[in-house]
């Protein structure tokens, strides 16, 4: 039985696991093998240049930072296995789980969990979207933004809600411009961030319109220059200048595998106690994008990987100790209240 199993691993799934090994726990961490499509160590791996991570301050690629976070885990004593968690059985611990493809074998167990499965951005599906993307399309404006490719250039969010509206007016700092694809007549925004929105001099929202094709460079790793767009109500199609294409459609935690176990919000994303990262279950623990919606940023994510490693940790002391007590009781009573470890002391 393993003591202690991180599934995935992103930011919050390394630093959990730095903890739990460092502490002498000896965490195993299952990194998934293209869960979800994503290959391990997250949505990092798909972004090309990280410059808000605190310690570079020339920038670093995602890839690479994920590798350092890797290595930092195994460094320490974490087991790290290139499978993912398909299945679970949380209903009493230690707690049964399956690898993918083995589904019908004897199940592993183990006394607690850290889920740290993140969440993925939707995607649109466009032509063209899979060679332009992180060569011009992101789903984070935040992460990517200020990314020199897009600094005075023109850029299009597509999106009608608040995020989509933070995100545009976050890209204004370095845009020349910044277009917003509403599919629908209206924002669905709230009040006060559409009034922002619509009131920036920098930004034009184009409603009842959507994207049709991603245009660019032909060349391998060539940037994304037009977008392909239509008016849903006229029919009427043109291309504009977009250097840079932003998604804020939403994202999908990785929670489906779960089966319901774990309570949810009606999007899926784990809940878990307010400033904890405790689930439902008592030694089910979350961390990361799968119970962020708000942030999703690599180090809001790493700080709840931590929270969840020194949760993992005082549980299990905790246990320890309760079944320890009845011993050191029973020990003071054959020795007239005298400290278990001098009880053999020929000089007491």
């Amino acid at each position: 039985m393993h003591s202690k199993v991180v599934s995935k691993s992103g930011p919050a799934a390394h630093t959990a696991a730095i903890y739990l090994a460092r502490a002498e726990l000896k965490p195993v961490m299952y990194e998934g093998n293209m869960a979800n499509g994503i290959a391990a160590g997250g949505q990092l791996t798909t972004t090309t240049d990280v410059e808000n991570f605190p310690g570079f301050p020339a920038g670093i690629g995602g890839q690479e930072l994920m590798e350092q976070m890797r290595a930092q885990s195994e460094r320490f004593g974490t087991e790290i296995i290139t499978e993912t968690v398909s299945k679970v059985d949380l209903s009493s611990r230690p707690f049964k789980y399956w690898i993918e493809d083995e589904e019908d074998a004897a199940p592993n167990t183990a006394s607690t969990i850290i889920i740290a499965t993140g969440a993925s951005a939707r995607r649109l599906d466009l032509p063209g979207e899979e060679k332009y993307w992180q060569n011009g399309i992101s789903a984070c404006a935040v992460c990517d933004g200020a990314v020199p490719i897009f600094r005075n250039k023109p850029l299009v969010v597509i999106g009608g809600g608040d995020s989509a509206a933070e995100e545009a007016i976050f890209l204004t700092k370095y845009a020349s411009k910044v277009t917003v694809l509403v599919r629908k007549d209206k924002l669905r925004a709230s009040s006060i961030m559409a009034k922002r929105l619509t009131a920036h001099p920098k930004v034009e929202i184009m409603y009842n319109t959507v994207a049709t094709e991603c245009k660019g460079d032909p060349e391998k790793n060539g940037l994304l220059r037009t977008l392909a767009i239509q008016n849903v109500v006229t029919g009427e199609t043109t291309d504009i200048d977009a250097n840079g294409l932003f998604y804020a459609v939403g994202h999908v935690p990785a929670t489906k595998w779960l089966h319901g176990q774990v309570l949810t919000d009606e999007e899926g994303y784990i809940k878990t106690q307010p400033g904890t990262s405790l689930t439902n279950i008592e030694g089910v623990f979350a961390a990361g994008d799968v119970q962020d919606r708000k942030y999703r940023q690599a180090i809001t994510s790493a700080g709840s990987g931590c929270i969840a490693a020194l949760e993992c940790e005082k549980l299990l002391a905790e246990e320890e100790e309760a079944e320890d007590a009845p011993v050191v009781e029973a020990e003071k009573s054959n020795t007239n209240g005298a400290v278990p470890e001098y009880k053999s002391n020929p000089m007491i």
